[in-house]
């Protein structure tokens, strides 16, 4: 493998002097498991004498689409419940004469559906949980399906649903059962977190009603509205759980347990399925900006400050995980410690 744990280190310290984010965890791999890693900063700026620790708890933000929907559409598909270019009102009743009834699985895994761009759910259905699914399985779409690739929370969200209805198991346990339990994710799970694991929680943004920083419960307000379970975000992990996760996807034969999921999803959905469309998408996945087709290089973000990469092509992984909310929701410091991160793990 090339990198250069040096500048990354550097590259993530810089970071934490730049209030970039107060923390950072890291690690570069490839399929028979970490290869280097490390701490920058500190869990909150409240506590200077707390540092980051490779097993601090991360709000996954989007992360939760990757790690509890798309593999678990990948598990369904694989085993055969699911045909990706089925419209949806032929196989699930409730969107059955909705506008949503003509869209297919593969139109929302690759952002092309034309649902709605923004969530929005308690200014639209309010807050009940029944009244918003309905809500959202019905709402007219934003445009035809297959027109454009408009990156939409919408999408995880009735995925999860649709989930839901193929397995007959709320999507924390689906995702549970299928996926995290079988790969030994023992730290992955849907919050809020009982105290004794908020505690190792990195800290995310500033709470108005409680002047606290979020930590343990979701910062993603769709999954707050809905309990804290939801496909669009909710899940908290450890660099240890995501590790496993992204080695399975690159040798899943190497695990000595067998996901839902396996090579073939992972095959299928890292290829850009969005043809002459741009951005260009895989399934959930997306090539990393300022790669190239031939460095196959992978990736999806989660907006607390996560992020993690995927190269079948060079049988690499990367995770970095930071807690960039705590400061601010401007996105363009981190974007550019992302991608030289990126630039550093797949050289």
């Amino acid at each position: 493998m090339t990198y250069d744990s040096d500048r990354i280190e550097a590259l993530l310290e810089e970071g934490v002097r730049d209030k970039v984010y107060p923390g950072a965890v890291w690690a570069v791999g490839d399929s028979t498991g970490i290869r280097a890693q490390g701490t920058t900063g500190v869990l909150d700026p409240d506590q200077p004498d707390v540092p980051m620790r490779t097993d601090t708890v991360f709000d996954a933000a989007s992360l939760t689409k990757i790690l509890a929907v798309w593999s678990s559409i990948g598990a369904l598909w694989e085993d055969g419940t699911l045909d990706l270019d089925q419209p949806l009102g032929t196989i699930w009743l409730e969107v059955t004469g909705h506008p949503l009834g003509a869209v297919t699985t593969r139109q929302l895994l690759t952002h092309t559906a034309g649902v709605p761009l923004r969530a929005q759910l308690k200014n639209l259905y309010g807050t009940n949980a029944e009244d918003i699914r309905s809500g959202v399985l019905h709402e007219p779409l934003h445009r035809p399906p297959g027109q454009a690739v408009e990156y939409t929370d919408r999408a995880a969200l009735i995925l999860g649903y649709l989930a839901e209805h193929l397995s007959s198991q709320p999507l924390d346990q689906l995702a549970a059962t299928r996926t995290w339990h079988p790969l030994g994710m023992n730290s992955t799970r849907f919050g809020p977190l009982p105290d004794e694991i908020a505690a190792r929680c990195a800290p995310t943004e500033l709470d108005q009603e409680t002047d606290t920083h979020l930590k343990g419960t979701a910062h993603d307000f769709s999954a707050r509205l809905l309990g804290g379970v939801c496909g669009i975000a909710g899940v908290f992990t450890v660099l240890d759980d995501l590790v496993a996760f992204l080695r399975y996807m690159l040798d899943a034969s190497a695990s000595r347990t067998r996901a839902g999921f396996g090579t073939k999803w992972t095959a299928y959905s890292l290829t850009i399925q969005t043809g002459e469309l741009h951005p260009a998408r895989g399934m959930f996945w997306h090539p990393a900006p300022g790669t190239t087709a031939e460095q196959d290089v992978w990736v999806h973000y989660g907006f607390t400050g996560t992020g993690m990469w995927v190269s079948p092509t060079k049988d690499r992984w990367a995770v970095l995980l930071t807690n960039k909310l705590y400061y601010t929701r401007d996105r363009g410091p981190l974007t550019d410690v992302r991608n030289a991160f990126r630039g550093l793990a797949f050289r």
